[in-house]
């Protein structure tokens, strides 16, 4: 967000608090909490958002000259003062369930219940941007009124916020809010075959807007060298070096690559039907033979190493299906060597499961299918820990490496263990002994739930994780398979709501994938991933409290806690993690870090440059001002490794826990 005048000068104008806080003006607040909570406003300080859930005709004016100082005043439904700002319900009544929205006229939004509503006249000055689709009778709108405006609904959003109008929040920004807080710590998947003939750098700079600090790449369509595409790859992980994203490999074993299952079909993983486990887009190997191990982990060390990769992402490495072995047409693994290990270790073929003839059919002996399924999570987690170990291996060559295993979970939905042979308290003590990012999966199974799941998934890791500071959670942005309501894909209040709270719950969040995000919901993303537990003003200071670090509108140089700050791009001041004052400040340091995607633990400015220290999983990207003449890490002078940025010098910086100095 672009502030024209000096965020000190709007303090003590008392006109910037307007930009972070919100008002229910009744006793009831219904679902505004929520809604204004998940894109980053507080519920203390001088409002710029009033939510009048009743209002009398009389304090029209007074509700106007909020909005003409730059608030924004929502009203719901029919009151007197919904009626003297020109919103009035004629005679007509009609049954509305389907919504249109003027952001996407294609988005089907379905309501769960019709509702019987009348027919709304709205002021000449008003847009409309959401309709009774069939019949066009307005549901939403607003108008602008000086520097805010005021936003009407025919109904309430629902008891959750989400239930009626998606994109509400658009509709605030679009009457004058701009929200105050930004995060650019999330991580998105990116599959190439839905991005064909696209700009890598337009991209890379819309995601870094976004908040997203990391990019999952779909590898395996880069697993077989080829011109045309590594040159593609090549270019995608230039453009997100050159915006601070880092870029990891995204690996879905047993699936290696269409020509590596076309090449081997003798490797090929079994169902329990004894067919090839062609399931879905996956192609699945059989890694329990060992020379398709070795062949896959030669391939996939040269992946490694042909492109600059920061991390890799070992995803989804466990066994099919969603629907356990009560659907053998997608059950595995009955390969060979795995029949024969079982049977060597229990005395039976486990097909017999599967035989509808024989007396171990799992209908009739339950002891013989706990038998396997037991075996089989075993050899899910020893596939793991084996797979882990190889890519660790591989990271000898290359210390900036992360890994990532992307595991779905199984301590909130306990049944996917027997499904898929998932187990991730077998797996957490790893994370002491490898160093990897424990990413948890949300499954397709509670999909349909709100987000306060995600408190609960978090509750449910803690005590079994020895690093509770390397989870993180995958959200799911798809169609859904449940009857889900108002829209089949996550977007607009219900994804911001869904983003803000896992974002209280885990250190990481991430998004699959980028291609699924609506249009829409872009802008407000980073400001639904931003957490704080203090954000007011005390005189002409801002005050911030952020458990994971933060990104504050600030326009023009600034002291933090009474120094001068050098993170800073003169727009957005970036801070740690912890409370820190923000006050104005007479000049901008000599030399700013103006962006970085590790997490930032302190900053100061130097004489002729700047000092800051940090932690990262993977390679960190710190975007300087301008290219630094000199650079120490950890005391020791280093060589300055980097590329020229789209916002300045990107300095390559090593992955861990480091202290830079940077001069001019």
């Amino acid at each position: 967000m672009r502030i024209r005048a000096s965020l000190a000068g709007l303090l003590l104008a008392g006109s910037l608090a307007a930009q972070f806080s919100f008002q229910i003006a009744d006793d009831e607040p219904g679902p505004w909490p929520a809604i204004l909570s998940s894109i980053g406003l507080v519920p203390s300080g001088a409002p710029c958002v009033h939510v009048v859930r009743s209002g009398s005709a009389a304090s029209a004016p007074q509700w106007l000259e909020r909005a003409q100082q730059g608030a924004v005043v929502v009203i719901e439904g029919e009151s007197g003062l919904a009626e003297a700002l020109g919103f009035r319900p004629g005679a007509k009544r009609v049954a509305m369930r389907n919504v249109l929205d003027a952001r996407d006229p294609k988005l089907a939004i379905v309501w769960e219940r019709t509702l019987e509503l009348p027919v709304w006249e709205v002021p000449k000055e008003a847009t409309v941007y959401a309709r009774e689709r069939w019949s066009g009778a307005p549901l939403v709108a607003g108008f602008r009124r000086g520097a805010g405006g005021v936003l009407w609904l025919a109904v309430t959003p629902g008891e959750r916020g989400y239930e009626r109008f998606p994109y509400l929040p658009q509709a605030l920004c679009d009457l004058g809010l701009r929200p105050p807080l930004a995060s650019r710590r999330l991580w998105a998947f990116f599959d190439s075959s839905y991005r064909l003939r696209v700009d890598p750098d337009y991209f890379a700079a819309r995601w870094r807007k976004a908040g997203i600090g990391a990019l999952h790449v779909a590898a395996w369509h880069y697993f077989e060298p080829d011109p045309e595409r590594d040159a593609y790859l090549k270019r995608l992980i230039e453009a997100c070096h050159r915006n601070a994203i880092a870029v990891y490999a995204w690996l879905e074993l047993p699936h290696v690559s269409e020509r590596f299952w076309a090449d081997h079909p003798e490797w090929r993983e079994k169902t329990a039907l004894e067919q090839d486990a062609h399931l879905d887009w996956r192609r699945l190997m059989n890694l329990q033979n060992r020379e398709c191990a070795a062949a896959v982990e030669k391939g996939v060390g040269a992946l490694v190493e042909r492109f600059d990769w920061d991390g890799v992402n070992l995803a989804e490495l466990y066994f099919e299906s969603l629907e356990g072995h009560a659907n053998p047409a997608r059950f595995t693994p009955l390969n060979k060597e795995v029949r024969f290990a079982f049977r060597e270790a229990r005395g039976f073929d486990p097909l017999e499961l599967f035989d509808a003839a024989s007396p171990r059919h799992h209908a009739k002996d339950g002891v013989a299918l706990r038998s396997f399924l037991d075996f089989r999570a075993d050899l899910a987690r020893r596939l793991q820990e084996d797979w882990i170990g190889r890519i660790d291996r591989m990271r000898r060559g290359n210390r900036s490496l992360d890994l990532v295993l992307t595991h779905v979970d199984d301590r909130f939905d306990t049944g996917m263990r027997d499904r898929i042979g998932a187990d991730a308290a077998k797996l957490l003590p790893l994370t002491e002994r490898h160093d990897f990012t424990f990413l948890v999966e949300d499954p397709a199974t509670v999909w349909h739930l709100g987000p306060q799941r995600y408190p609960q998934i978090a509750e449910r890791y803690r005590p079994i994780a020895p690093r509770p500071d390397r989870l993180a959670i995958d959200i799911n942005i798809v169609e859904r398979y449940q009857d889900v309501y108002p829209t089949k894909r996550q977007t607009g209040a219900e994804l911001f709501q869904l983003v803000h709270v896992a974002a209280r719950a885990f250190p990481r969040v991430a998004l699959y994938s980028e291609n699924s995000i609506q249009p829409p919901d872009l802008p407000l993303l980073a400001s639904a991933a931003a957490v704080v537990d203090r954000l007011e003003r005390n005189g002409a200071r801002l005050v911030v409290d952020s458990p994971r670090g933060i990104g504050v509108p600030w326009n023009g140089p600034a002291l933090v806690n009474g120094r001068l700050w050098p993170a800073t791009d003169g727009n957005t001041v970036w801070l740690p993690p912890g409370p820190h004052v923000i006050e104005a400040a007479a000049a901008h340091p000599r030399l700013r870090l103006v962006d970085f995607n590790g997490e930032l633990r302190t900053a100061a400015a130097l004489p002729d440059g700047i000092e800051f220290s940090y932690q990262s999983a993977s390679r960190a990207l710190a975007v300087m001002e301008s290219k630094p003449a000199r650079l120490e890490v950890d005391g020791e002078g280093a060589a300055i490794e980097g590329i020229d940025g789209a916002a300045g010098f990107v300095l390559f910086l090593p992955r861990g826990q480091h202290l830079v100095t940077a001069r001019e």
